[in-house]
């Protein structure tokens, strides 16, 4: 009896070895072949509305420069002046061209008055000529050229002096348009040139009306229609909800950005708004029927793309996807997917291509 336990102690010894170094195998092999959680592609887009940040700029706004050269003599108007179309902003003077129009003047008087004489002599002759033999056909001929040749100089001087009237008249500045004045760089006495463009005298923004200027992305701008009115909030007014029409699309796209420039008027007759100011813009985005939706974490996000980690017989491949409207655990994709695929969720840039999961 004691020889039977010597020989059978070794083989249960070795046995229980055996097993226990399978189990460490399995164990193994069950560790190397991790399980990941998945979810199903489904058809269809998701409604929701996007904030797009935008900016308020003037209906209208000019830098005034001077149309002459001269010294400025007075200045009627400064920073935060509202004006009038057509109102005299300041004057500037330049005596040269007060004299260079006084000489304008004064030939323009002695050709008028040459012409006048001419003109009168050709008439008398002309009656003159209706008497046979009084008037010879050259000296008549002769009286007419010279006073066709004067009435094209007294036009010519005219239209210098009228050219030189112009001239003065440009050193008063008025404005354009009804606005205010955002910007004033010169005072009395300061020497301003019409060939110098990099300082303006004057700045006029016409505020009563405002642009609103917002880039939409290219996925959403098919959807923003002329007339629209859409809501958005200006941060310096505390969140206060304003509208406007959308009047104006640039229907171009930006191939940088890949954004549209789209322009909401807005009345602003109040003052509180101003040219600069930032402002969110809310548009109601409405889903794609072509989209497909997946929750947002299985959507890899990297420097140079954006994918979503499709399984299909235990093998993992990356599908490049651009993504759409967001709901709160969901977003649409767009890419070479199907209704019914199955991706990887909480995905990451960590998890290879082509690895097998789960076996």
């Amino acid at each position: 009896m004691k020889k039977a336990i010597i020989y059978i102690f070794p083989i249960i010894v070795f046995a229980a070895c055996s097993t226990a170094q399978n189990q460490e195998k399995k164990s193994e092999k069950k560790e190397s072949a991790p399980a990941y959680a998945t979810a199903t592609v489904e058809q269809g887009g998701i409604s929701s509305t996007v904030k797009l940040p935008a900016q308020l700029a003037a209906y209208q706004e000019v830098s005034i420069f001077p149309k002459v050269n001269g010294y400025v003599k007075s200045v009627l108007v400064d920073i935060g002046s509202k004006v009038k179309q057509g109102q005299l902003l300041m004057t500037l003077e330049a005596p040269e061209l007060i004299d260079a129009s006084l000489q304008a003047k004064e030939t323009y008087a002695k050709s008028k008055s040459g012409f006048a004489i001419d003109k009168e002599n050709y008439m008398r002759l002309l009656e003159a000529s209706r008497t046979a033999g009084a008037i010879s056909p050259l000296d008549l001929s002769t009286a007419r050229a010279k006073m066709e040749a004067d009435s094209s100089l007294c036009n010519a001087e005219k239209a210098n002096w009228q050219r030189q009237e112009q001239m003065l008249a440009y050193l008063n500045v008025t404005a354009p348009f009804t606005g205010i004045i955002t910007e004033r760089n010169v005072h009395p006495g300061a020497l301003v040139s019409a060939a110098e463009k990099n300082t303006a005298m004057l700045e006029l923004k016409q505020v009563e009306h405002l642009r609103l200027q917002v880039s939409v992305p290219e996925l959403f701008s098919t959807q923003m229609k002329i007339n629209d009115t859409i809501s958005f909030y200006v941060n310096a007014l505390n969140g206060k909800k304003l509208a406007g029409k959308i009047v104006r699309r640039a229907s171009d796209v930006n191939t940088q950005y890949r954004t549209e420039k789209v322009e909401i008027d807005v009345v602003n007759k109040d003052g509180v708004l101003a040219p600069g100011m930032y402002a969110d813009v809310l548009l109601r985005a409405n889903g794609s029927m072509q989209a497909f939706k997946v929750p947002k974490s299985a959507v890899v996000t990297s420097t140079e793309r954006k994918y979503v980690l499709v399984l299909k017989n235990d093998i993992i491949s990356k599908v490049d996807v651009t993504t759409g409207n967001q709901s709160a655990d969901s977003e649409e994709v767009f890419g070479n997917l199907q209704k019914g695929d199955v991706v990887i969720i909480n995905a990451s840039d960590e998890i290879p291509e082509g690895a097998v999961a789960g076996k």
